[in-house]
C-alpha cells in the first residue's frame, strides 16, 4: 500500500495539497453554478418571448435552417442516438477527462485552462439571468423535435433534471462554449496530427449536435463561442498578466508558485 501511494504521489505535478484544492475549486465553482443556473430560470412567458425573438431574428436574415437540419437528420436513426449520446456527455465526461489529462501530463498549462473555464460560466450566469430563453425544441408547432425526450431514455423535463438545470438556458450555448475551449485547447497540446484534427473539429461537432437534438439556435452557437473567445482573452490579458508564473498559457513554474 505504501509503494502504491508513492508512486501515485511520484505522479502528481504538484502534490496532494495542490490536487485537493483544485478539486475542490473545481467542484465548489461546478455546483454554485448548477444552483443559480438551476433558480435563474427567470419567467416562463419572458423565456418564450426571447425565443420568439430568436426565431423571428432568423428568419428576418434567412437563417432558421434548424428545423430542415433536424427533419434531414431524424430519418437516420443511428446519428441521432449518436448526436443523443455527445449531448449528454460533451457537458460532463469529456470536460472531466479533459480537465484530468491537462492536470496531469500537461500540469503548465491546467491553471490557464480552469480559469478561462471559470470566466466563461460567470459570464453563462449573466446571460441565463438577464435573458432567459427558450430552446428550439420548445417549439414543436415550429418543426422543431426534441430528440433527448424523443428518442432516448433520458428526460431532462423531469423534476429532478429541473432542479440543477435551467431549462431557459439556451442563450448563450455552453455546450459550444465548453466545447470550443476544450477542442481549441487540446489541438494546441497533442502532438499527433490526426487527433490535432480532431479536437479542432470538436466545436463544429457538437454545434451540429446541439442544434440537431433541438437545443440550440445557431445564433446561441455563435454567441457561445463569442463567450468563449471573451473568456480566452479575459485568461491571457487580464488573469495571466496579473500571475504570469502561473496562470499563463503554457507557463514554466514552480510547485509553490503554481498552487492556486
Amino acid at each position: 500500500m505504501q509503494r502504491a501511494f508513492s508512486a501515485v504521489t511520484a505522479r502528481l505535478p504538484n502534490g496532494w495539497g495542490d490536487l485537493g484544492k483544485q478539486i475542490a475549486l473545481v467542484v465548489a465553482v461546478d455546483t454554485a453554478y448548477s444552483l443559480v443556473r438551476g433558480m435563474a430560470d427567470g419567467q416562463r412567458a419572458v423565456a418564450f418571448a426571447h425565443g420568439q425573438q430568436i426565431i423571428d431574428a432568423e428568419r428576418a436574415t434567412g437563417t432558421l435552417f434548424e428545423p430542415g437540419l433536424q427533419s434531414f437528420f431524424l430519418q437516420f436513426q443511428w446519428l441521432i442516438d449518436f448526436a443523443n449520446q455527445v449531448y449528454m456527455n460533451s457537458q460532463f465526461a469529456v470536460i472531466v477527462g479533459f480537465f484530468l489529462w491537462v492536470y496531469f501530463f500537461h500540469n503548465e498549462a491546467y491553471y490557464f485552462v480552469r480559469n478561462m473555464f471559470m470566466v466563461a460560466m460567470g459570464l453563462a450566469l449573466v446571460g441565463y439571468t438577464l435573458f432567459p430563453t427558450a430552446p428550439p425544441r420548445m417549439f414543436p408547432e415550429l418543426g422543431f423535435v426534441d430528440t433527448i425526450n424523443d428518442f432516448s431514455s433520458v428526460n431532462h423535463d423531469s423534476g429532478l433534471a429541473k432542479a440543477f438545470i435551467n431549462p431557459y438556458a439556451a442563450v448563450p450555448s455552453m455546450h459550444c462554449a465548453f466545447a470550443a475551449m476544450v477542442g481549441i485547447s487540446a489541438a494546441r497540446l497533442v502532438k499527433s496530427r490526426p487527433v490535432m484534427v480532431f479536437w479542432a473539429c470538436w466545436p463544429l461537432l457538437v454545434a451540429w449536435v446541439v442544434i440537431v437534438t433541438g437545443n440550440h439556435y445557431w445564433l446561441d452557437v455563435a454567441l457561445g463561442w463569442g463567450v468563449a473567445a471573451v473568456s480566452a482573452l479575459v485568461a491571457s490579458r487580464l488573469l495571466a498578466r496579473a500571475r504570469p508564473e502561473a496562470w499563463g498559457w503554457r507557463a514554466r513554474s514552480s510547485p509553490q508558485e503554481a498552487e492556486a
